[in-house]
């Protein structure tokens, strides 16, 4: 009977999924049929993308569609209305409750409907379509002298169409309002296919519509009265008060907010503001965070901008060096008609503060340093999501703990923030919970991730039960569940809390006149799904699937590690000089190519459900193809997804036993090939053979290289050939070798990585006679050693492994002896790093290794602060490596060049090329479109007079190659200025 009733069981579940599958191909079909101009993407990649937002939920879509117009959009509306499919409307996909998520079809708002189709400076309005980035909107204000004024953290990638679904509020929000103060008049198209114009007053509403919706606010006068809480920040629930006769009936505000739920946006009115002719941040200190919160509201009077409020807790320790004394901040925001104005209007708020309780306060003028700390604050949304934890043992990373949204935005009356925040903290004792708030204290806002445990039943409930709690407490000191990110799934189903039941009930009644058949992103704000269904973990692996690296920061786990990303989508944004991350992104603009599309393919492959074929996954395999292993997402991503990881990780397991693409057999080994060829004295041969174009052809062709690029010619000697003919001896790694020569300073070991020694030998030379100048005594390693990056970024993990330890073995001496090892080519540096002890984690050789590691510049500045570089006095121009951006830091770089009069800034982005990547096939296009994004357009603007400098050997290529551009490693223009120096002196230069 049981063993029946199993196979019953087994044939409904396929029955099920076939139905399935025949509605969705039915679907797409009748779409693709009636779509003009956009996209119809049914195919399992798009849907695993569209699975989730920034919050705790997920939902798998039936498909995607990416409107062209406003045709489109009807045209979706009526194939899903006569099959009742339910339709989502989605912007950049960062909503924190939920409501981006849905089954049905997914409107794609940023592909096309994303124009600026006017801006009217006279009236001081713009007209959008609902895919606009906020940036960009604010870029083209601002040569009017006009900004839109709600600004969240998110506002590199956020759209205005979710800001008006979430009526998005930013840190502007005391001085500017919420995006429902700034809307004028919606263009909005039902589920039921009319069309309508949302303004003040109801002229643009179908009549049956809005004489339905009169009679039900009519009925309701006394309970819409005094039924809504005053407060700034009430975003929770439909604001059916904006429709009461004394408010003007303003039907944009009251769609405004309803979160997709009453009608599809198509274009919108917003107003803009005056920007200030100058702003300046006053930085105000205080003993805790309470009084920091009971301190923002008596700050109002003084007409600031922004009152923004954080505590240590999410401050680091080289971050707090810039506050002032405190154990919190707020970060209050002062404009003026010039900087005069501001500073002294910052001034006069700054000693009302000090009268009230301020520990120490900062002004902070210039607009670099403003910047520099609203991104602590913009980035913590991502940093809050990764609590401190406990020390993995021994000498390894602290392992962090995970943290949640899901009462993210809170709010209350400004005045009783304080008290709220205590009730907060000991509910969160009470429930053992943890949580870093932060956020609008001006306004009443708190943010916060809490490290709830949602991958247990236990933790689930906990979860359910402190919601119900914190519920209470908000409405007991008279807030709002949602204070700017809307309800969603999140919340919905406590607004009975906040509202009561017959107000709820008026919520669904205000529906139901709008969407009668509950096709428009059900499951949101009325007739909810519970807080605790659709969780974005339920489907995932409760057991640590079986990897290669560490994820020593995961405690091992992999799953872990792909859940960092919570989709705040920061690798969207696409601002020049905004940081390395995410080079494929800036480049293609697609999604499936932003770190947070790779995250998210990762999920769904570990889930099974929409990716079934695990590791095999070509979407995902499909997905990583572009990522060029910049590692920028480690440092730029504000919860350090590593994707550069990620990558490797899969192509191990994606071709374990199976054949690789030739790039991985002729890049991936290149160490291999360089050692033979210098081994076998043909690099002449080799060299001319490359300059015959159809033998260059057929080689690159063999060895799966781009046909657009040219093979670099390799040097006739290798730095380790040099370095025994200069008359070193073997200069093994010994710690007082005999190969060790130079001054009588400390010894380092400079490490002859396989670009230095085979591709780049005259950076080697340049920094040993820098080295050497500098009073160290340096040596050699007399055995190859290597660090493995090419293996790595290929994801030959078992060779890479193999190469990594063969190395320990090679420089044990050296770590014995605890000397430096000096690393000219960043990547390498980087890998020894990071890679290596997160692929040999069990051998604490690899973590002193790491520890031993320096760059160039951190070797000089450690290991001979007293040295004096030649004064070069010089512009400069050209590139931060990115793995060193991501990893290392050019802190060093930049004081080594400043004090050599080498002046001006290296772009921070991607090159492009990433070692292999540019030169694989297939990847010419992207590549050279990273370089394009800032490494070129920079070089081009610095002028012929600069000197280019690029210490990565890729950068270096790159440069040549796309723009004919020569650069150096920074110790060869050291050494050239050592050269000159001796010359001017009568000094013969140093070989």
């Amino acid at each position: 009977m049981a063993q029946a009733q199993a196979h019953a069981q087994t044939r409904a579940a396929a029955d099920g999924r076939a139905r399935e599958a025949q509605r969705m191909r039915d679907v797409e079909a009748a779409l693709r049929g009636a779509v003009r101009g956009g996209e119809v993407e049914f195919d399992t990649g798009t849907r695993s993308l569209f699975t989730m937002d920034a919050s705790n939920y997920r939902r798998v879509p039936l498909g995607v569609v990416a409107p062209r117009d406003s045709d489109d959009v009807e045209a979706v509306l009526a194939v899903c209305r006569e099959r009742g499919v339910p339709v989502l409307a989605r912007g950049a996909g960062t909503s924190i409750a939920g409501q981006a998520t849905g089954t049905g079809v997914v409107l794609d708002f940023t592909r096309h409907m994303d124009r600026i189709e006017s801006i009217d400076p006279e009236a001081r309005t713009a007209l959008v379509q609902p895919g606009v980035i906020l940036d960009r909107l604010r870029d083209a204000a601002a040569p009017h002298g006009l900004t839109f004024g709600p600004d969240p953290s998110t506002h590199s990638r956020c759209t205005l169409g979710g800001m008006i679904g979430n009526n998005s509020c930013g840190s502007h929000s005391v001085a500017w309002g919420t995006t429902a103060d700034n809307v004028r008049e919606l263009e909005v198209t039902g589920y039921g296919g009319q069309r309508m114009r949302l303004a003040r007053g109801g002229d643009g509403v179908p009549e049956r519509l809005r004489e339905d919706v009169r009679a039900l606010i009519g009925g309701e006068l006394s309970l819409l009265r005094t039924g809504f809480p005053e407060l700034p920040r009430r975003i929770s629930g439909y604001a059916l008060d904006e429709l009461l006769p004394e408010k003007g009936e303003d039907w944009a505000r009251v769609f405004t907010g309803s979160e997709g739920t009453l009608g599809v946006l198509t274009r919108a009115t917003v107003a803009l503001v005056p920007t200030p002719g100058a702003r300046v941040l006053a930085v105000l200190g205080y003993a805790d965070e309470s009084a920091a919160a009971e301190a923002a509201a008596g700050l109002l009077p003084h007409g600031p901008l922004t009152v923004e409020g954080m505590a240590n807790d999410l401050v680091s320790e080289a971050a707090r060096a810039g506050l002032p004394r405190g154990g919190a901040w707020l970060f209050v925001e002062v404009g003026g008609d010039d900087e005069a104005h501001a500073r002294a209007r910052a001034a006069e708020l700054c000693r009302a503060a000090a009268a009230d309780g301020t520990t120490d306060h900062r002004l902070v003028v210039p607009a670099a340093e403003q910047r520099a700390l609203w991104r602590i604050r913009e980035d913590a949304s991502g940093t809050a999501t990764r609590l401190p934890g406990s020390s993995s043992g021994g000498s390894g990373p602290e392992v962090s703990r995970e943290a949640w949204p899901g009462w993210e935005d809170c709010a209350v009356p400004p005045a009783r923030l304080g008290a709220y925040l205590r009730d907060f903290r000991a509910l969160l004792r009470q429930h053992g919970l943890h949580g870093l708030p932060y956020g609008h204290f001006g306004d009443g806002c708190i943010h916060v991730r809490i490290d709830f445990d949602l991958m247990s039943d236990a933790g689930i409930r906990r979860f359910r039960d402190f919601s119900a709690d914190l519920a209470d407490t908000v409405v007991a000191h008279g807030g709002s569940l949602s204070g700017e990110h809307g309800d969603g799934q999140a919340r919905a189903e406590l607004l009975p809390r906040m509202y009561g039941e017959e107000m709820v009930g008026l919520f669904g009644r205000f529906k139901d006149l709008w969407d009668p058949a509950g096709g428009l992103n059900p499951g949101m704000l009325v007739r909810p799904a519970r807080i605790d269904e659709n969780l974005r973990f339920e489907p995932l692996p409760r057991d640590p699937v079986p990897v290669e690296f560490g994820y020593p920061h995961d405690a091992g786990d992999f799953s872990a590690a792909v859940r960092r990303c919570v989709g705040v989508a920061k690798c969207r944004n696409t601002d020049a000089g905004s940081g390395v991350m995410c080079p494929s992104f800036r480049a293609t603009g697609e999604e499936q190519h932003s770190t947070r599309g790779r995250a998210r393919l990762l999920h769904e492959m570990l889930a099974g459900e929409v990716v079934t074929d695990g590791w095999q996954s070509e979407e995902v395999r499909e997905a990583l193809d572009l990522c060029l292993s910049c590692k920028g997402c480690r440092s730029d991503c504000p919860v350090g997804v590593d994707m550069a990881t990620y990558k490797a990780e899969f192509m191990h397991h994606h071709y374990e036993g199976r054949r690789r693409p030739m790039a991985h057999y002729s890049m991936g080994r290149l160490p291999q090939w360089l050692r033979l060829a210098a081994a076998s004295r043909t690099v002449p041969l080799l060299n001319a053979a490359a300059r015959v174009r159809p033998l260059a052809a057929l080689a690159k062709r063999l060895g799966g290289i781009a046909p657009e690029r040219d093979i670099p010619a390799l040097p006739r000697e290798p730095f380790t050939r040099w370095w025994r003919r200069r008359g070193r001896g073997g200069a093994s790694g010994a710690p007082e070798g005999a190969g060790a020569r130079g001054g009588t300073g400390t010894q380092t070991v400079l490490w002859p990585d396989t670009f230095t020694n085979y591709l780049s030998p005259e950076a080697g030379s340049a920094a040993v006679r820098v080295l050497e100048d500098a009073g160290l005594r340096v040596s050699v390693p007399d055995k190859q050693v290597c660090c493995g990056l090419t293996y790595v970024s290929t994801g030959q993990l078992g060779q890479a492994r193999a190469v990594m330890r063969r190395t320990l073995d090679r420089i044990e001496p050296v770590l014995d002896a605890g000397m430096p090892v000096t690393v000219l080519e960043p990547p390498c540096a980087a890998a020894l790093r990071t890679d290596v002890p997160e692929l040999l984690g069990d051998d604490p050789r690899a973590h002193r290794l790491a520890r031993s590691v320096r760059t160039f510049a951190q070797t000089l500045e450690e290991y001979a602060p007293d040295w004096e570089p030649p004064r070069i006095d010089r512009p400069v121009a050209g590139q931060t490596h990115c793995h060193q951006h991501a990893v290392i830091g050019d802190a060093e770089d930049r004081r080594l060049r400043e004090r050599a009069g080498l002046t001006g800034e290296l772009s921070k982005g991607c090159c492009g090329l990433a070692g292999n990547f540019g030169f694989e096939k297939g990847h010419y296009e992207v590549s050279a479109a990273c370089a394009e994004d800032q490494l070129l357009p920079a070089v081009r603007k610095a002028g012929p007079g600069a000197e280019l400098l690029a210490d990565g050997y890729s950068c270096r290529t790159q440069l040549e190659q796309l723009g004919g551009h020569s650069s150096r490693h920074l110790a060869e223009v050291l050494a050239e200025g050592l050269d000159e120096a001796r010359r001017r002196e009568g000094e013969p230069p140093k070989k």
